[in-house]
């Protein structure tokens, strides 16, 4: 799921007190109540960042099912085998 603005506003400051609202062109409208304001490009940025990690742990949980999968094939159990096992199936 893309990391939204909120999202990115509470991971720099999680006690961030706000309200957001979309004006009629359907812009979010942030409104900083007792906070201190993030500039738009913190926010951008900690979205990229936030994004990035998110796609380097979906990618590092794929390769790990992939490395274990090839090791339980490589220990002689079958596909059927090590699937039933780990609910991993491999893409063809």
């Amino acid at each position: 799921m893309p990391t939204t603005k909120i999202d990115a506003i509470l991971a720099i400051n999680p006690n961030a007190a706000i309200t957001a609202t979309k004006n009629a062109s359907g812009t979010m409208v942030i409104d900083w109540l007792d906070t201190t304001p993030i500039s738009d490009s913190d926010i951008n940025a900690k979205i990229a960042e936030l994004n990035t990690a998110e796609t380097n742990k979906i990618n590092a949980d794929a390769s790990s099912k992939a490395s274990g999968n090839t090791k339980l094939l490589g220990l002689g159990l079958s596909q059927a085998e090590a699937t039933a096992l780990t609910g991993f199936t491999p893409v063809e």
